[in-house]
């Protein structure tokens, strides 16, 4: 699968389980690790936790691999990697604090 069809799986996932605020940076132009990185807010732990297994299913459903998810137990910030799509899942508290969007200093993708 290529990476926009990954981003796109997991963009709508987010949407469809009401992640808030969600943002998607095209990071392929200064790094290597990967192709965009997702950012979105999920309102409680719980949902967080949510937001992530559900992106995880979804995914490996679509048969493409996940490569390691770290952060589910305190549910403050998970993050998956999926290879080409890095997704970063966070309480409001967490985000505001970490401000990943600036220290990456690029405008969303043409696809939020």
């Amino acid at each position: 699968m290529n990476a926009e069809n990954l981003r796109d799986i997991v963009i709508n996932t987010l949407e469809d389980m009401k992640g808030r605020e969600l943002t998607c940076l095209h990071v392929s132009d200064i790094t290597t690790i990967t192709d965009y990185m997702v950012v979105v807010t999920g309102t409680s732990s719980r949902h967080v936790r949510s937001l992530a297994e559900d992106v995880a299913k979804k995914v490996k459903d679509s048969g493409s691999p996940v490569y390691g998810m770290e952060g589910q137990n305190l549910g403050e910030w998970v993050l998956l990697d999926l290879g080409d799509v890095l997704v970063h899942v966070m309480t409001e508290d967490v985000r505001k604090m970490y401000d990943l969007e600036s220290l990456w200093d690029m405008k969303p993708s043409d696809k939020e």
